[in-house]
């Protein structure tokens, strides 16, 4: 038995923040029902990765919609409405990421909920929260990481703006929300009682970053200085960062650079006793050390360091790191045939549960596939 089987989940969330946290509760046993406009269903549907469309819904639906049913409704038909009320009255949680003032204006909000089922958890995702300047601002990815800050703290110290080539922002909040639900699932066992868990894609994204605005509000607001080169941290000091080695690149993590000059023998690195110049001259350590290490293969110095403890790695692309034995072990792939014969390769939920690990049953469902089923389990 799954830990959330018996709890049932309205998901009225769009693309990818929403759906993720309801992904998340679905794989851990929770019936997920997304609630979708009839016809064309969820927006996220059509949002492609690379073009790519299975059994007409774009890849990312697939893999964020796994183990979920499909109820099509138009909340604008005040029959499809009175339907809606009375899946709410019988369902444990509900989310939505709909712009502030929406749901209030079909009478969906939390107040009208609770009246309905005052048991209820009730998960809303906003952009940038439900007040201020930016509330009817987009709240998509991109535009989040530039305007938290998170794009200044990736890349070489003179390159443009870096965001991550990944929807963080999305998967950070939705992370946050399926916190915020299983928190307020306990708290309901307690209380008997209902909660309102909110979150936004800009303060879950700066939460993401605590510990360098942590530094910068304790630093005299000093900016994040980027290394000229290769660094993966904007706060940390040498050796942190990426080197290129005769056949690749290392990557090396904090540590004490006396003794891993005294390990590589590099001579030029016995200069910098005073850890202090470890941060204030960052870039010509690092350029130390990518004269240095560029003279062997990334395994010879492997076969130097990790013996010695030093913290230090290979650099993977996908190919590499999905035909290594390390990654096999961990059975992370999964396939998921569709109802098309189509089939979607992907990755399982990463928790595993005494020692199980989790795998989908079912893929993401077409537009309004348990309607009719639906309708009549709860007599609709």
């Amino acid at each position: 038995m799954k830990p959330l089987e018996g709890i049932v989940v309205l998901e009225f969330a769009q693309f990818m923040a929403g759906p993720s946290a309801g992904l998340r509760l679905a794989d851990l046993g929770a019936r997920v029902i997304k609630i979708e406009r009839p016809v064309h269903g969820e927006a996220g549907r059509q949002i492609a990765l690379k073009n790519l469309f299975l059994d007409g819904s774009s890849l990312v639906f697939h893999t964020v919609n796994r183990n979920k049913e499909s109820y099509a409704a138009d909340l604008k038909n005040p029959e499809d409405l009175e339907c809606i009320r009375k899946l709410i009255a019988r369902a444990d949680v509900m989310t939505h990421n709909f712009r502030p003032g929406v749901m209030e204006k079909i009478g969906l909000d939390y107040e009208k909920v609770k009246a309905i089922n005052s048991k209820m958890i009730y998960g809303t995702v906003t952009g940038y929260g439900t007040t201020g300047p930016w509330v009817k601002k987009p709240g998509q990815d991109l535009l989040v990481q530039s305007m938290s800050g998170f794009v200044n703290l990736t890349g070489n110290k003179n390159d443009d703006p870096v965001p991550v080539g990944a929807a963080i922002s999305d998967i950070i909040t939705g992370t946050h929300l399926a916190h915020g639900i299983l928190a307020s699932i306990l708290k309901r066992f307690k209380t008997n009682e209902g909660a309102w868990v909110e979150v936004s894609l800009l303060e879950s994204t700066l939460d993401l970053q605590f510990e360098v605005i942590t530094t910068y509000l304790n630093d005299g607001n000093q900016k994040p200085i980027r290394a000229e080169k290769g660094a993966a941290h904007a706060y940390l000091s040498a050796p942190y960062g990426e080197y290129q080695t005769n056949d690749g690149y290392i990557a090396l993590a904090m540590g004490s650079l006396i003794r891993l000059g005294e390990i590589l023998d590099c001579k030029e690195l016995a200069n910098y006793t005073n850890s202090v110049s470890w941060f204030t001259q960052r870039d010509e350590i690092m350029d130390i050390l990518r004269a240095f290490l560029i003279k062997r293969n990334t395994q010879e110095w492997l076969d130097i360091l990790e013996p010695e403890g030093i913290w230090c790695s290979d650099v993977y692309d996908y190919k590499r790191l999905l035909n290594h034995e390390g990654y096999k072990v961990l059975q992370m792939d999964q396939k998921l045939e569709l109802l098309s014969g189509e089939e979607v390769h992907t990755l399982r939920c990463p928790i595993r549960v005494d020692d199980k690990r989790i795998f989908a049953n079912k893929p993401a469902p077409r537009v309004g596939q348990h309607t009719d089923a639906i309708r009549a389990e709860f007599n609709l």
